[in-house]
């Protein structure tokens, strides 16, 4: 059986309990949402890490997937409250949840999902469920804290790069970290293996983030999912846009800071002109070499595992094809 084969049973298996233990409850329109946005899709990249890495460390997949219901939820819970923030039309391609019913319903159907999320860490034992919830907890903090500096840099003209890392790895990369580190958790993995399976996750998830932003100027809308374009509409100071400030001329320096301040009702031209700029200061071919650089760090650590290689392989497999994704 093909890498690929597995990471679809993987991802089978993960779906078919996702459907079973999220049926619709009352009132319906606290939970319709839940589903609804639990059903638009993706790639279900953390929870199949859970699972996989629940195996790669000697543990049962089944074991492992109220772990991985968890992070799947949170996850979707954060994207609900962040497209209200960004005030996004478009998430994997559908309509966002505070657009299809109303941001008071995007609201609290999200805060139900939260405590949902703590909800499936009850069915383990007390000492499994003290370091499950533990790692949670700091986490979803982190992610809140991403989400934070995220918004504060939108109206910053001083962003570093060290600064933009550190919020893509709390905002993106600690969720993927995690969903890792609670695989080898329930697999009861040592507490060295564990860690550096979490250093894969982390560097993976601020590869993965990186390539997202790439996608996000310069992705094909029709695999993409969201809306391209759309951190440039919202003024988001990525790494594209970072390296361009360091490495363009005075003159496009000085044109990306005024795009940057301008909120235009047609973004079209604005889009245009920001990639433009992108591609001709070098700062797309930075990118990419970051990317293949965090790519890089992610697999280092993977290897530093004790874990057998071939369970080594198909984890290295994965991270792969996540890093595969085209325009």
């Amino acid at each position: 059986m093909s890498d690929i084969d597995i990471i679809s049973q993987y991802r089978e298996q993960f779906v078919t309990d996702l459907k079973a233990r999220t049926q619709l409850g009352e009132p319906k329109n606290l939970y319709e949402p839940v589903q609804y946005i639990l059903g638009l899709g993706g790639k279900r990249m953390r929870p199949i890490l859970t699972l996989m890495t629940a195996e790669a460390f000697g543990g049962k997949a089944k074991d492992a997937l109220d772990a991985a219901l968890a992070v799947e939820m949170f996850h979707n819970f954060s994207l609900v409250h962040d497209d209200i923030m960004d005030d996004a039309p478009l998430r994997r391609g559908k309509t966002t949840v505070h657009e299809k019913w109303d941001v008071n319903t995007g609201i609290l159907s999200g805060d139900a999902m939260l405590i949902l999320s703590y909800q499936f860490f009850e069915s383990y034992p007390a000492e499994t469920y003290f370091k499950l919830t533990k790692l949670f907890s700091k986490t979803a903090l982190e992610v809140c804290e991403g989400q934070q500096y995220d918004v504060d840099f939108e109206t910053r003209d001083d962003v570093t790069i060290p600064e933009y890392l550190k919020m893509i790895e709390y905002k993106t990369s600690v969720l993927v970290a995690a969903a890792m580190k609670m695989g080898a958790i329930v697999a009861n993995g040592s507490e060295k293996d564990a860690d550096a399976i979490y250093e894969f996750g982390r560097n993976l998830g601020i590869a993965f983030q990186l390539q997202d932003d790439y996608l996000d100027a310069f992705g094909d809308p029709k695999t993409f999912g969201k809306q391209v374009g759309g951190d440039i509409m919202e003024n988001k100071k990525t790494y594209l846009y970072l390296k361009s400030l360091e490495k363009a001329s005075k003159d496009d320096q000085d044109g990306l800071l005024h795009l940057y301040s301008i909120k235009p009702e047609d973004s079209t031209a604005k889009v245009a002109a920001v990639t433009t700029i992108f591609k001709e200061s070098g700062a797309v071919e930075e990118t990419k070499k970051a990317i293949k650089s965090f790519t890089q760090k992610a697999f280092d650590a993977l290897a530093e595992t004790e874990l057998p290689e071939k369970n080594k392989a198909l984890l290295k497999q994965f991270g792969e094809s996540l890093m595969e994704r085209t325009t």
